[in-house]
């Protein structure tokens, strides 16, 4: 259904008697089609149907303490509650409330310490009184001068894969949706935000209360306070960011409204009522997270010119795909981010333009490219669903889940014709609106609802090559490269000793540029880097992305002039996509892996511990 945006109120009043789909949906739900093994709650079998979650944060103390009340349905009058916990200092428990006993399991490597509390047939409600551990993965906790406003301490979460389970006590699944309320006590003159109703001012009382009344998982949870303002976009989009921020921030983000305009137009309605866009301090280890009502993102996408944006379309995709209709597990991640990959190079086709979204196609599959690659062609993690029994869920964040995952829905588009594989789309989010999916459902439901039993359409997909085969199956959808042939000729030139300044770059965009760096053959000459940097000033830029390629390609040149400014952006940017190729380029030679470690060690308590776990690995 499409429709125009009147006012904030009258939009959801529309959308609540337009759209019964949703609101019927819209309840507490498990999977119990397939087993998920990152989770050691025996949520499939007691429903966990409701959290009221009561908070406070300590930020000299870098803790959260409270307590976590689960409204609960025990239909197989099972007696014990068993829900994930993660280094939680659990103080006690109660039943209805009468105090209980509970014990803690011995912790599992990725999993943490299952949580037991005995309960009743009848038992409606189970509280869980805790503090938070000092090894608390989703948890950030700043001081003032990692900020940039440099005067008051900053606390955020970043649940996914697991972490929710870090700071509060849950059922820690993809495939566990439950609705919640919450209460939580900032330090004064600080802000708090969730993903869900949420405040846009500082109050006096320093105490927030947020809801969530629609059905999401616990890795949506989310949660940051600081020193943050407010600016409107339209009647229901907005940016949240740190004072010193905000402007910028407003400027990169003008299109947001017309964004979520132009994805209801292609999927149906926006179901979450605002879409506001948080961005955080630079040490946020990802590009954005997609919680509900409240993209978290990254200040590295604030280039002054809003080529970066894409980012923000992808998370707003996620709003269909992720958030609504959601992967019942890790192995089934593709699902989340195949699809929202696809979704939003749709967005960006309709508002840049094919030949804009034909270049972020591009990129995607030189990523592909890469990663199979690195991975091992023939490998099993290369096949879309993924089998990470006893092992990390973080396995699945690959470009295998995203560029794989969008390739086979951008053959299947075109394999069917992009008007029927549209009317598919709309109607798949639709029919699975607030519910779960795993592979072998969809497969099933491609089949019922497009396929429709034609061997020859089958075939010419190649499902079975896709989902459970290795490496890029051999009919993977190409793209026009009608621009970046264009990029192509004058990376020529420049390499058959044509002055940079007179190639033929003007009015490049951020994908073209990154083009031309991508394919340079490392290492170049000194005199090579010299010239490029003269003309084009790479090493001051402030695009993160051209940034990031240009530092790594300094790195394999030993181009020591842009080193000052490699160190200060590996001081402030926390972003694993861009830590991980530089320290991972420092370390493929002796001298530049005492560089990398020095870096690291005088830096590392910039990034989050996410980040931190990842260049451990690339450090030893």
């Amino acid at each position: 259904m499409k429709y125009n945006l009147l006012t904030g109120l009258s939009v959801l009043a529309m959308m609540a008697c337009n759209n019964p789909t949703a609101e019927k949906k819209a309840s507490a739900t498990t999977d119990t089609t397939v087993k998920d093994t990152h989770t050691q709650s025996n949520a499939d079998s007691i429903l966990l149907k409701h959290l009221d979650l009561d908070i406070q944060v300590n930020m000299e103390q870098q803790q959260i303490s409270g307590h976590a009340t689960w409204a609960i349905d025990n239909p197989h009058q099972l007696p014990v509650l068993q829900l994930d916990t993660y280094e939680l200092s659990i103080d006690s428990t109660t039943v209805d409330g009468k105090l209980v006993p509970h014990t803690l399991d011995a912790p599992v490597t990725y999993l943490g310490s299952r949580l037991n509390i005995p309960v009743s047939a009848n038992s409606k409600t189970v509280t869980i009184w805790y503090k938070t551990g000092k090894n608390a993965t989703a948890l950030q906790w700043l001081q003032p001068q990692q900020t940039l406003g440099k005067k008051h301490p900053f606390l955020y979460t970043q649940s996914e894969s697991v972490y929710a389970r870090t700071w509060i006590p849950c059922g820690d699944g993809p495939g566990i949706r439950y609705t919640y309320n919450a209460r939580v006590t900032a330090p004064k003159g600080l802000l708090a935000l969730m993903s869900a109703e949420n405040p846009q001012a500082v109050n006096d009382s320093s105490i927030y209360h947020f809801k969530m009344e629609l059905p999401i998982p616990a890795y949506l949870m989310a949660l940051a306070v600081g020193d943050i303002t407010f600016r409107k976009i339209d009647e229901r989009t907005g940016v949240y960011a740190e004072p010193a921020m905000i402007d910028k921030a407003r400027y990169e983000f003008e299109e947001v409204g017309k964004m979520v305009h132009t994805a209801e137009n292609l999927y149906g309605p926006y179901r979450w009522g605002r879409y506001d866009v948080l961005v955080l301090p630079p040490g946020f280890p990802i590009g954005g997270m997609e919680n509900p009502r409240l993209t978290f993102c990254t200040p590295t996408i604030i280039a002054g010119d809003r080529s970066l944006t894409s980012l923000i379309a992808h998370e707003l995709a996620h709003s269909w795909s992720g958030n609504l209709v959601t992967n019942a597990t890790w192995s089934d991640f593709w699902l989340n981010e195949g699809f929202t990959d696809y979704f939003e190079r749709r967005i960006m086709e309709a508002m840049m333009g094919k030949s804009y979204s034909d270049m972020l196609w591009e990129l995607g599959y030189q990523d592909l490219v890469a990663e199979v690659a690195a991975i091992g062609k023939d490998s099993k993690d290369t096949w879309l669903k993924l089998n990470l029994e006893g092992r990390s869920a973080d396995d699945s964040f690959t470009s295998i889940a995203y560029e794989k995952g969008a390739h086979f829905l951008k053959l299947i588009e075109t394999v069917v014709g992009r008007e029927k594989f549209d009317r598919f789309l709309k109607t798949y989010f639709d029919t699975y609106a607030f519910k779960t999916m795993n592979t072998a459902q969809f497969l099933e439901y491609l089949d019922a609802n497009l396929i429709k039993g034609d061997t020859a359409l089958s075939n010419k997909i190649d499902i079975q090559a896709w989902v459970y085969g290795p490496g890029i199956p051999a009919n993977c959808p190409r793209v026009d490269q009608e621009r970046f042939q264009k990029v192509d000729e004058a990376r020529a030139q420049f390499l058959k000793a044509t002055p940079p300044a007179q190639l033929a770059t003007q009015n490049w965009s951020t994908q073209e540029w990154l083009h031309f760096l991508r394919k340079m053959p490392q290492p170049l000459s000194l005199e090579q880097m010299q010239q490029l940097d003269g003309a084009f000033h790479f090493t001051k830029t402030g695009n993160s992305e051209i940034a990031d390629q240009w530092f790594v390609m300094a790195i394999a040149a030993n181009y020591k002039a842009a080193y000052p400014a490699m160190e200060q952006f590996l001081r402030y940017v926390g972003r694993g996509k861009f830590l991980q190729p530089l320290y991972g380029e420092m370390m493929k030679t002796p001298a530049n892996q005492e560089m990398a470690k020095a870096l690291y060690a005088k830096y590392h308590q910039n990034y989050h511990p996410i980040a931190q776990e990842a260049l451990k690995k690339i450090l030893k």
